[in-house]
């Protein structure tokens, strides 16, 4: 049997040796590679295709919601799981919104890690699976910036929407610019990923 591949993307290399020895350690298991940064983690992805990825969300260059959207798009056969200290809703909103398959909080337990990183790449859902629905992320969204997040979720520029909705193109980067922030987000191309899975209904359950 096929062991499932890992990279692991931390940029403290002490915890990320620490998560690298836990998973070595299982059977049926392999670390393929490491990274510190997006930029590392973007190219060693490229290079390995990793069955699954296990990304903290704060790195020195951005953040793993860039990681996990890039992944959605250009190798949409990897799962992500996001592991981190920020065990809040927002955290699990922004990282299943970028795309994420689950979430580990950094204080779980090793057999926890291992069992969402065993689930995620066989498409499990797990005790550990990111739980906060579509409904909690937008919820926040006046009924403009609701519409708007549609319209660049179908990858339409300012001025298209402002086109469509009849209202200035700056107006529509202000709408834009809260809808990330409220999301938790920072780029257009997350909210595609996040309209994208929506529409293809992998945020049930």
């Amino acid at each position: 049997m096929t062991d499932i591949t890992v990279l692991v993307l931390d940029d403290h290399e002490v915890v990320r040796r620490g998560i690298c020895d836990i998973l070595e350690r299982a059977d049926g298991v392999s670390v393929v590679a490491e990274a510190g940064s997006v930029q590392q983690a973007i190219r060693r992805a490229e290079a390995v295709k990793p069955m699954v990825i296990l990304s903290d969300l704060r790195l020195p260059d951005g953040t793993g919601l860039d990681v996990i959207a890039y992944v959605a798009e250009h190798l949409p056969e990897t799962r992500i799981v996001v592991l981190t200290s920020y065990d809040d809703d927002d955290a699990r909103a922004a990282a299943k919104a970028a795309g994420a398959h689950g979430f580990v909080p950094k204080t779980a337990r090793s057999a926890d890690v291992l069992q969402a990183v065993r689930d995620a790449a066989s498409g499990k859902v797990s005790s550990t699976r990111i739980k906060v629905e579509p409904d909690s992320v937008v919820s926040r969204l006046t009924p403009m910036e609701q519409r708007v997040l549609e319209l660049v979720g179908q990858s339409k520029s300012n001025r298209e929407i402002a086109d469509e909705l009849g209202i200035a193109e700056k107006t529509v980067k202000n709408h834009v610019t809260a809808v990330l922030a409220k999301m938790g987000l920072q780029r257009r191309t997350q909210v595609v990923a996040w309209a994208t899975a929506k529409r293809a209904g992998s945020f049930r359950g």
